[in-house]
């Protein structure tokens, strides 16, 4: 927990110290009126004491409350503050350290428990700063300062006082030998449960079609059924401490008392009225030792689940990502723009014993069009995944525009990329947005400077104000690049639809794109890919869902749109590859053809096995004469293998 603490700006944390005075000087309020409780007892009790007397030591009482109460408005103010300036600057630094992960770092955290801790976790963090950092400070000052007070005042007193603590101290410890674990193990049981409910989300069209909804109910209600448990056991546990307490207080005051009975009847008649205003003091002060341990023992139940989220926040800010940052920002050898090449790449996924790719070699000139091909897992994704970087090779090198990507800045390498995923996803807001994305000065220049700002200062929200309005600004596209939205719409053949749609290219996308087909999903991530004007674009089986009629159009506007582009195409079908100006086959992680759609017909077994599958001999003979006819035209119905059910269906909705 006290590693988090260096996240504080100097702000807060002068903010604190003054908080940390406040208490200081709540504390000494609240242990000098029973003094003037003391004062008042001797003043009702000595014969001929004037009224007035009473009522300036009332007066003084009166006063010494409403300071105690001015200092704990300000500590609580203060606190709130910086909790919330805090938690805001944590959840940024999450979330950009989670922008900087690669698969290998989302695979070792989970989607689920990345939301978790950026939520729940700070959350915690958050209630801990607010509440339990007070109580941190304010109970031990209070208790050692109230100790120091009754010194003296009589030893019975002081062993019962003793007693009373010690006997605090051993409840409150068993409590905490049986709750810790179950703490530390709630914030699991909250990733898990997350993790069920986004998995039934994520896939509820899948739960639907196979009727499983009584399966996933079964797993929700196990993962709710463990979590439940968990929070009972805790809460009843805790249950037991406010009644012992009160129980533990009430002991010690009638104990006070009785000794006080005791000492004032065995005193003298001069020392009996001394002995009854001791014993007022000793109660008051009494009181106040075991109200700081009340108050310590609160801490006990804010700090064990604060300390689990802070280790699982730092966990995610310490981790540093497999891919790091290059320092070249130029646009790399001069005459070598666009041009993608592989020496010798060989590639293992993270934790994984076998290589993925071995000994890859080709060069993408500017302006070609380069496909592979091959069976499932025989590395395609893999081999163009290190393109961008998502993941670097074991061995070789991969170079782009004569230079290799590691000695890129990821900024400057991503510029020169227009990449369309083979799952596409699009992002709530609307078609021109998702068609645009990334194209915003501030996202480039202003990046998380809003995120970082000390909101714990009156300067640090009015920029904060400030910058949210200039962002804002600079989310309505401007007319060049609303006509940039539309020719790159073109070029995927994504107008057709959009005309169809009331506000055209301000039609709204929910997340994820879940109110549009597969096929235009599809066409609007391929746009996407073309508006950048990139070096170069990569297709991740990126046509798939797209009927043969639409392919063929993509591709030829593609020819004369991006013909300056280096186009990396993977692909299950021929009909989708056959025009490019080189073909590389894949099988088993290595390459075991490249050429020309004829060339390979004739050379490449491995290629021709997966062509005579989806070509009819018509079209195997044309292909072999250096014709390319759309497959289809003649001969058998085309057959892509053995297609997912999701695939035919976004096919079909693609059309």
């Amino acid at each position: 927990m006290l590693r988090i603490v260096r996240y504080l700006s100097k702000a807060e944390i002068g903010q604190m110290l003054v908080a940390l005075v406040s208490i200081v000087g709540q504390i000494w309020l609240d242990l000098t009126l029973p003094d003037y409780m003391a004062d008042i007892t001797q003043l009702v009790e000595t014969p001929g004491s004037e009224m007035r007397d009473i009522w300036v030591a009332g007066g003084k009482m009166l006063l010494v409350s409403l300071g105690s109460a001015a200092c704990a408005i300000v500590t609580g103010f203060i606190a709130a503050r910086v909790g919330a300036s805090f938690s805001q600057r944590l959840r940024s630094l999450e979330f950009n350290k989670v922008e900087s992960f690669g698969p290998a770092e989302m695979n070792r955290f989970s989607t689920a428990s990345l939301i978790t801790r950026s939520t729940n976790d700070i959350t915690q963090i958050q209630m801990f700063i607010t509440m339990g950092l007070m109580m941190i400070v304010k109970a031990p000052i209070m208790a050692v300062w109230a100790v120091c007070k009754i010194a003296g005042k009589g030893f019975d007193w002081t062993l019962a006082t003793g007693i009373a603590v010690a006997i605090l101290l051993v409840v409150i410890a068993v409590l905490m030998h049986f709750v810790m674990p179950k703490f530390k193990a709630m914030q699991r049981l909250t990733d898990n449960i997350n993790l069920v409910a986004r998995e039934n989300l994520t896939g509820l069209r899948v739960v639907r079609a196979y009727n499983a909804e009584d399966y996933q109910e079964a797993k929700f209600t196990e993962a709710n059924k463990e979590l439940t448990d968990t929070q009972l056991f805790t809460n009843r546990a805790m249950a037991f401490m406010m009644p012992l307490m009160n129980t533990i207080m009430n002991g010690l005051m009638l104990a006070v008392y009785w000794i006080g009975a005791y000492l004032i009847d065995a005193a003298d008649a001069a020392d009996k009225l001394t002995t009854f205003s001791n014993m007022v003091v000793f109660s008051s002060y009494s009181v106040q030792v075991i109200m700081s341990f009340l108050l310590m023992s609160m801490v006990f139940v804010l700090w064990p689940r604060a300390d689990v989220s802070a280790q699982r926040v730092l966990e995610v800010l310490d981790t540093e990502p497999l891919i790091t940052d290059g320092t070249r920002s130029d646009a790399g050898e001069a005459g070598k723009q666009g041009e993608i090449e592989f020496r010798n790449v060989s590639f293992t996924y993270p934790d994984s014993r076998e290589a993925m790719l071995e000994g890859i070699n080709f060069t993408a000139k500017k302006g070609e069009t380069v496909a592979f091909i091959g069976s499932t897992g025989s590395g395609k994704s893999s081999l163009i995944n290190l393109v961008p970087r998502f993941y670097d090779a074991t061995q070789g090198e991969v170079l782009v525009d004569g230079v290799n990507v590691r000695d890129y800045t990821l900024k400057a390498l991503r510029d020169k990329i227009g990449y369309v995923p083979q799952q596409s996803f699009l992002f709530k807001g609307t078609i021109a947005s998702n068609v645009s994305y990334g194209d915003n000065p501030l996202d480039t220049t202003d990046a998380g400077i809003v995120d970082m700002t000390d909101t714990s200062t009156a300067a640090g929200r009015k920029r904060e104000k400030e910058l949210i309005a200039t962002q804002n600004e600079h989310r309505t596209l401007t007319s060049e690049q609303r006509a940039d939205v539309r020719n790159a719409c073109e070029v995927a053949q994504a107008t057709e639809f959009i005309a169809t749609k009331e506000k055209q290219y301000d039609s709204a996308i929910s997340q994820g794109g879940s109110n549009v087909s597969g096929g235009q999903k599809q066409r609007l991530s391929i746009a996407r890919a073309v508006y950048r004007h990139p070096e170069i674009l990569i297709f991740d089986d990126s046509f798939s869902a797209l009927d043969f009629k639409t392919d063929r159009a993509v591709r030829d506007a593609l020819a004369k749109e991006a013909k300056d582009s280096t186009k990396l195409i993977v692909a299950q079908r021929i009909g989708t590859i056959m025009d490019a100006d080189r073909i590389v086959v894949l099988d088993d992680g290595k390459v075991v053809g490249q050429g020309t759609h004829s060339e390979l017909l004739e050379n490449c077994d491995v290629y021709r096995q997966i062509a005579q599958s989806q070509l009819s001999e018509d079209e195997l003979n044309d292909g072999k004469s250096g014709e390319s006819k759309l497959p289809g035209e003649t001969g058998k119905p085309i057959e892509t293998g053995k297609p997912s059910v999701e695939s035919e269906l976004n096919e079909s909705e693609g059309r």
